[in-house]
């Protein structure tokens, strides 16, 4: 491995290590994929970069990613519509992935939500097992921002006041990592609570985040004192890295039974509805191979459409636009983004797995074929590109 060249003395270098080797599949290439040779397990060294440290890395033979700490941020809703009352019954976004008329409720299965943490007192996580840590350095998993906690309650919320928020009502236990805090955090504590989550049981890993490429390059301009094409160049080659440091680690989650699987939304940076219109792709982590991106979708009067903020090149689809779900205090909030959909897909993916676990079947890669192939293209409305979709509405199993 040749000596890394995209970061600086100083900076902190997340470095993925894995002594033993075993045969795994390619992620996204479906069962019947030729198997490769990859290691079996994987840890995460976070080093401060020095020179010596540089070299050791470039040596060592059990080094099989590595990538400097980038600034991750929260995908930001594209709407927040502030508190609202929500109506009895469904949401509309449960209700359109099927979830109403599935017989699974996500039972057994331990869903793992890196975000923003979670408001644990709120009605809606009544019951549930709360394993819960921080990664941000400020003591507690609680959740100021409110992101996490509607994300979470559109995975596995209870009803409230007669309103069912939740895809998978009945999952038991769930793990909520705090990766974010106000100023964001960072691809190696996100690489850190991936491990953490898998470590502890998880089935499957929502995420709704990426990479602050702009921040990253203002960084390097005010602290390092480089000028904006310098400082651009070496973001580039981190970025490119760290995109490749989570598609390594995402063949090791996809290696068998007991890994779990990882969605992620694709962001929200595209303007379908400006002038000129135009999209943007998936942003990482969401664009590493082997992890389910997750695009938008909203109602109109002929079917479902891509949201206009919408990131293109989505593995799958789900409800992303005006969805009602737990607010931080109490009561219920409506917001709007790709980080919206993602919970209604993991949700979907937790109905799955207690499905294929009654079968003997639960393993990421069978549950990235299911949630994946099972998806549908029926309620779209005509014209719809399916690289905006990708492979298009998830659908929970309906028996």
């Amino acid at each position: 491995m040749s000596e890394p060249t995209h970061v600086l003395a100083g900076e902190k270098l997340v470095v993925l290590r894995a002594p033993a080797r075993a045969v795994l599949r390619e992620p996204n290439a479906g069962p019947a994929a030729f198997p490769a040779e990859v290691a079996a397990d994987v840890r995460i060294d976070i080093d401060e970069v020095d020179a010596a440290t540089l070299r050791s890395v470039a040596a060592d033979p059990t080094v099989v990613g590595f990538g400097p700490a980038m600034p991750m941020r929260l995908v930001e809703p594209a709407e927040r519509g502030g508190v609202v009352a929500a109506a009895a019954g469904p949401t509309w976004g449960v209700e359109a992935v099927g979830a109403t008329t599935s017989p699974f409720t996500g039972q057994g299965v331990t869903v793992a939500v890196l975000d923003t943490g979670i408001d644990a007192d709120h009605p809606a996580f009544a019951g549930v097992d709360l394993v819960t840590r921080d990664f941000t350095g400020g003591g507690s998993a609680h959740d100021k921002d409110g992101h996490g906690t509607h994300c979470a309650g559109t995975i596995f919320g209870r009803d409230l006041d007669g309103t069912r928020i939740g895809v998978a009502r009945g999952v038991g236990r769930a793990l909520i990592g705090k990766v974010l805090g106000p100023g964001g955090g960072g691809s190696d504590t996100i690489a850190e609570a991936i491990l953490w989550a898998r470590d502890n049981g998880a089935h499957l890993i929502s995420m709704s985040l990426g990479i602050d490429f702009p921040g990253f390059v203002e960084k390097l301009v005010t602290l390092r004192g480089l000028s904006i094409p310098v400082a651009t160049s070496l973001a580039l080659r981190a970025y490119t890295a760290n995109v490749q440091l989570f598609e390594t680690l995402s063949q090791f989650l996809a290696a068998g039974i007991g890994q779990p699987m990882v969605v992620a939304a694709t962001g929200n940076e595209s303007g379908r509805d400006r002038t000129p219109p135009f999209e943007i792709d998936v942003a990482p982590p969401a664009a590493a191979a082997g992890i389910v991106a997750v695009g938008a979708l909203g109602r109109t009067a002929n079917g479902l459409a891509v949201a206009p903020f919408s990131n293109s090149r989505a593995t799958v689809s789900a409800p992303g636009v005006g969805v009602v779900s737990a607010a931080v205090g109490g009561g219920t909030e409506s917001m709007s983004g790709t980080s919206m959909a993602t919970p209604h897909a993991a949700g979907v993916a937790a109905l799955w797995a207690e499905k294929l676990a009654a079968q003997g079947q639960l393993a990421p890669l069978v549950l990235q074929a299911k949630l994946i192939g099972e998806a549908t293209t029926d309620r779209l409305i005509p014209g719809t590109d399916p690289t905006d979709t990708g492979a298009g509405l998830v659908r929970a199993p309906q028996s």
